[in-house]
This record gives C-alpha cells, sequence and structure tokens, in this order.
C-alpha cells in the first residue's frame, strides 16, 4: 500500500464518487420504489440523488466544463460537436444489480479529452473498493476510504483465460470468443462496469460485450483499463472513442488485460457475422 502518488484532481473525484455512494446506500438500505424511463431501463431514487451530488461536486470543481449523465439530459450534438474536454458520468451503473441487492453497481467518472478517457474513477458503493487512474499516473485500488492505493495491472494471457461476463445481459458471442482465445475458458459473470476492473486488476482477461452500451457505462473504466495495461477495442480493433456523434451508444467491443497481443488482427481473422 502507498500514499496517492497521482494528481489532486483525481483525488478530488475519487471523494466526489465516495459521497455519491453514502447517497446511494442511504436508498439501499431501504425500500425503494423503480420506475422506468423512456428506453424502458429502471431508474431509482439512488440513481437520482447520486446524479445530484455528483453534478454539484463537479460543478464546485469547474462550473463551464460541461457535463454528460445517464440522468440528465444530453446537450445536442450541434453543441456537443465542439467540447473538446468534458466530464461524462454515470451515477449508478448497474441499477438492474441495485435492484437486485447483489452489491455488483458503480459510480463511474470520467473525463473526456479530445474523444478519449484520460481520467477514471469507478467505485462500488457496497464493498467501498474504488479504482481511480489518470493518463499516465496509473491504475490505482482502494479498498475502502481509510486504506491505502495499491498500483494495479493486467496479466498476460494464460492458456486457459477467465472471460468476464454480464450478470443481466444475454449475448455473450461464445463463438466469437472460441474464435479470439480458444474453445477452452472459464467464465465469470459479474455486473456493472466491475467487469473492465477484473480485467484491469488481473482476475479475468477479456469482457467481450455484443449488443448495446451507452458512452457513460464505458469510459471511466476504459480509462482504469488501459493505465492498467490493457485496451478497449470495437470490433474492428481500434480503441473505444467518445462523443463521435449524435448517438450516445458504443460500438460493440472487447476489453482485454494483453494488450501485446494483435488483437485487430484476431479480429479482423474472426467470422463476427457468424459470432
Amino acid at each position: 500500500m502507498t500514499d496517492a502518488p497521482f494528481s489532486s484532481l483525481l483525488l478530488q473525484i475519487a471523494a466526489i464518487a465516495r459521497d455519491a455512494a453514502e447517497a446511494i446506500l442511504v436508498v439501499y438500505g431501504q425500500d425503494f420504489e423503480v420506475e422506468r424511463k423512456q428506453d424502458h431501463s429502471p431508474v431509482t431514487a439512488a440513481d437520482l440523488a447520486a446524479q445530484r451530488v455528483i453534478t454539484a461536486g463537479l460543478a464546485a470543481l469547474d462550473g463551464v466544463l460541461p457535463v454528460i449523465s445517464e440522468e440528465a439530459r444530453a446537450a445536442p450534438w450541434s453543441q456537443r460537436r465542439e467540447w473538446q474536454r468534458y466530464w461524462l458520468v454515470d451515477p449508478l451503473d448497474g441499477t438492474r444489480e441495485f435492484i437486485k441487492r447483489n452489491g455488483e453497481f458503480t459510480v463511474n467518472i470520467a473525463l473526456i479529452e479530445n474523444h478519449e478517457p484520460v481520467l477514471g474513477v469507478v467505485l462500488a458503493p457496497v464493498t467501498g473498493e474504488l479504482y481511480a487512474a489518470a493518463r499516465g499516473e496509473g491504475a490505482w485500488l482502494q479498498r475502502s476510504a481509510d486504506a491505502g492505493w495499491q498500483r494495479i495491472g493486467t496479466r498476460d494471457l494464460p492458456e486457459l483465460a477467465t472471460v468476464a461476463g454480464s450478470r443481466s445481459h444475454g449475448g455473450s458471442g461464445v463463438a466469437l470468443l472460441q474464435q479470439l482465445i480458444g474453445d477452452d475458458y472459464q467464465s465469470l459473470p459479474m455486473g456493472s462496469s466491475l467487469k473492465f476492473c477484473l480485467v484491469a486488476r488481473g482476475d479475468a482477461d477479456v469482457y467481450l460485450r455484443r449488443g448495446a452500451t451507452s458512452e457513460w457505462d464505458t469510459a471511466a473504466a476504459q480509462s482504469v483499463l488501459e493505465e492498467a495495461g490493457g485496451a478497449v477495442l470495437d470490433l474492428a480493433g481500434a480503441p473505444l472513442r467518445y462523443n463521435r456523434g449524435d448517438s450516445l451508444i458504443n460500438p460493440e467491443f472487447i476489453a482485454v488485460g494483453d494488450a501485446s497481443i494483435d488483437w485487430k488482427a484476431r479480429l479482423e481473422a474472426a467470422d463476427l457475422e457468424a459470432s
């Protein structure tokens, strides 16, 4: 363990995430109602409470820098296309896991510069584990609010790989995984952006996502994984990028720990349509 060896900004964002987690846990410990948004995804009082905490915290740091958040109406593309730097937030990633009360949900806060995540914080409120990273500063894990910081890193792809998979969404892409890493692998289901964190800390090797995700679902964890030595790639082998157009929906992607492998070549050789 070590004292935080990174920027004060990252520490400030970590503190905001912990404040949001406290607001989430207040609701988590009570009976709560589940409502449905226009896209039929669930939302609770915890999502909205965390949104208020994070919005206020970021405004206190820099009232000019814009924010995109799952729980707020996004600015139109005509405005966003001019943004070079902004916050990208999911106040409560894994609302379905929150509703199930299995603890596998997170607070995600990322800083985007020129379409790339350059700072990210992922916090699991129930366990207190907080993952933090910034460009050139490494990826770090703080196991509780009063603990020190431990540097984390990915591992080389082993002969028997571990694949992190979604707890609540289908479309695991078994056929594609078999083409990319072989027929024999073990699965590790997990909710929310914690799947990326498993790869970042060397407890898993790959996370393949077939199907839609939003940009706020991935940005903070991508920052953590990249600083830990991994990569997040679309299925053409290009790094995942943000604020690319009117839609805030990501392409399908794969998160990998062993970035020394030519994943682009493996993806090009794979039969994606058959997968």
